[in-house]
């Protein structure tokens, strides 16, 4: 919903306000194509563009037209690379297409090419599900270095994961938000007889 990606489902309902910096992103005034520079996207599966690795980062910028020249997209894509810990992995690969990575190398590389357009939230749609456990811990950390600058929200079914990675934890139910809290609190005391059952395995 943050993105507004499901505006093109024609079945999906959407009630109540999600406000970005004050604005309802539901606004008839807000440019979706603007917000979606503004709040990044990671799915579940890595899905690379069929691009070389850098093309695959330097997308983004190119369209929304935020650099000049070559040497500011050189370095702009460097610098995404960093942030995604993955420079060291293909520097010396950029013309190979980003297929050709490891699962985890892409799903880093998608991360990459987030952050590349400089958003204020990243969106992590189940970021780890299609990867292994090292690869998984690498996404991980990766996170926790990444909320230095970004807000980022993920969604998971994993209860281990969200009580490792995040500050603050929301609880679904059914499409329905059920409580909303600091994640220590969401997990060691639940306000909601809902949230109490899912997070000790009455049922889910």
């Amino acid at each position: 919903c943050l993105n507004r990606m499901n505006d093109t489902i024609p079945i999906c309902r959407v009630a109540g306000e999600i406000k970005l910096d004050q604005d309802d992103i539901y606004d008839k005034s807000i440019d979706v194509v603007q917000l979606r520079a503004r709040v990044g996207m990671v799915f579940q599966k890595p899905n690379p563009f069929p691009k070389s690795i850098y093309e695959n980062v330097a997308y983004g910028p190119r369209i929304h037209g935020m650099v000049n020249g070559k040497a500011e997209m050189d370095e702009l894509v460097h610098e995404s690379l960093e942030r995604a810990g993955l420079l060291k992995e293909v520097e010396s690969r950029m013309n190979e297409p980003g297929t050709s990575l490891s699962g985890g190398q892409q799903q880093r590389l998608c991360i990459a090419r987030a952050i590349a357009v400089n958003p204020e939230v990243i969106l992590m749609d189940e970021p780890c599900s299609a990867l292994d456990p090292i690869a998984t811990a690498k996404i991980e950390e990766l996170i926790d270095e990444l909320r230095e600058n970004y807000t980022i929200v993920i969604v998971t079914h994993s209860m281990q994961q969200a009580a490792r990675v995040s500050q603050r934890t929301a609880y679904f139910h059914l499409g329905n938000l059920i409580e909303i809290g600091e994640t220590d609190q969401i997990f060691t005391n639940p306000r909601h007889k809902l949230t109490e059952d899912y997070i000790t395995g009455r049922f889910g």
